[in-house]
């Protein structure tokens, strides 16, 4: 069954982030989830006719990490916006973070120090389940730079589609506006 794309239009309206910006950036995830569907519609073809040992099957298997992820990543994005309200510090997700950055305060100024750094990517806050462990992470690309078995939390997009339009150079400002429209109980229910 194809992987559809999922309607984010309710996350017009949101402060800081235009209907231009928004409307771009979603149909930016579609052609991910369109790729996505692409490619493995290809392989599968490929896989039928016996095409596993060739080198086009080898690079649409390396290309589907890229697309895939960027689908994904796009989707945990999306639904982790629309808030408004602070992250509750005595909340579950409030109080791991405290344990684990001295406090919500700290944890924040790493995230948005992540988001900062020169590049394009993704800032990631995981948790490592097995070893009960919370970071934030840079990925730089969609199909490397990710954890193994960690679980994504909150996720922010800082390739340059996601704040040009609206804010230029100005990635502090594009974080601010990000850190305002935080849907902390979607953040919230990813905890493992």
């Amino acid at each position: 069954m194809p992987y559809a794309a999922k309607d984010y239009g309710k996350l017009i309206g949101m402060e800081g982030l235009s209907e231009t910006l928004l409307k771009n950036h979603f149909t930016l995830y579609q052609g991910y989830v369109t790729n996505t569907n692409k490619v493995l519609d290809a392989l599968t073809a490929m896989l039928s006719e016996g095409k596993t040992g060739t080198p086009e099957y080898a690079e649409l298997k390396r290309r589907l990490g890229w697309e895939f992820n960027g689908m994904r990543l796009h989707e945990y994005y999306f639904e982790n916006l629309g808030g408004k309200g602070a992250l509750d510090a005595g909340g579950k997700l409030g109080k791991a973070l405290a344990a684990e950055f001295g406090s919500v305060e700290k944890w924040e100024t790493d995230f948005r120090a992540v988001g900062a750094m020169r590049g394009i990517g993704w800032v990631v806050l995981y948790q490592d389940a097995t070893g009960k462990r919370f970071f934030n992470q840079w990925v730089n690309e969609h199909d490397v730079g990710h954890p193994a078995g960690a679980t994504p939390i909150l996720v922010m997009d800082v390739f340059e589609h996601a704040f040009m339009t609206d804010y230029g150079l100005k990635r502090a400002d594009y974080i601010a506006a990000f850190f305002k429209n935080i849907d902390w109980k979607a953040a919230e229910a990813r905890l493992k």
